[in-house]
């Protein structure tokens, strides 16, 4: 009819799913699976440890087909996609995947967040809270915790009381411990109580934090982690957690130097 504009259809934003190319490196199979990282799932293979269809590989470079079953000390594995969670741990939980003792632990609070089976990225103690990170990815884990690579860790530590400036300087050049010294990469007070403080420290040995202080006469009353690596606690509330995006995967491979 005379006037009517002619009739267009509507585009339609077409869905694009990336490709799951057939064959993989065997290595990058048993590091999906996260059992290891790439270099010690090379060291498996020339060791003669993984099967594949029932015949042991030892052929580095080796590429496999999703298909095949690959077992590895008895156990097949499955190349699982990749995940990335982001917990924002409450105190009163343990950082380990089961506990004989029937404790709760960080993994009843992701246990919905995805079906592949990941893991935590080192440890906070169950009367510490803050930023724990949980994934698969076996290769990047133990980056994030190799000492060399020197990961930012952030905590905010209230003290049972006000620190004196002595020990905020003693502190700071560094703390002899039972297990070495102890130097924080930076320290600040927060707040006008000196009760408060932010300390970044990139050592991982068990309870670091606590012991500074303690050796130096004060109790840690709260102790919660801030920051890891480039990660906060931006929009995550206390008890939930996030699957990180692809960029915040990105930016973690990149302060290892993960290629």
């Amino acid at each position: 009819m005379k006037g009517k504009k002619p009739f267009k259809p509507k585009k339609q934003k077409l869905e694009v799913k990336p490709e799951i190319p057939d064959e993989i490196r065997l290595n990058k199979y048993i590091a999906n699976a996260g059992v290891c990282s790439r270099r010690e799932a090379d060291q498996l293979i020339a060791d003669g440890k993984i099967k594949v269809n029932g015949e042991v590989v030892t052929e580095l470079g080796y590429k496999v087909k999703r298909s095949d079953k690959v077992v590895y000390n008895g156990k097949p594995l499955r190349a699982e996609s990749l995940q990335y969670v982001l917990l924002n741990k409450p105190t009163g939980y343990i950082t380990t995947v089961t506990d004989p003792r029937g404790r709760s632990t960080v993994m009843d609070l992701v246990k919905d967040a995805c079906d592949e089976r990941i893991y935590p990225v080192g440890r906070l103690d169950r009367n510490t809270s803050g930023l724990l990170l949980l994934t698969n990815d076996g290769e990047l884990a133990k980056k994030l915790t190799h000492p060399s690579h020197r990961v930012k860790k952030i905590y905010q530590v209230t003290l049972n009381k006000p620190i004196t400036k002595n020990h905020f300087d003693e502190i700071l050049k560094g703390v002899k411990l039972e297990d070495g010294m102890a130097v924080p990469d930076e320290m600040a007070i927060v707040g006008t109580d000196n009760m408060v403080l932010g300390i970044e420290i990139h050592i991982g040995r068990n309870r670091i934090v606590r012991r500074i202080f303690e050796h130096m006469g004060y109790v840690v009353d709260k102790l919660d982690r801030v920051m890891f690596g480039t990660l906060t606690k931006k929009n995550l509330p206390r008890g939930k957690y996030r699957h990180l995006t692809p960029k915040e995967v990105m930016q973690l491979k990149g302060i290892v130097g993960k290629k």
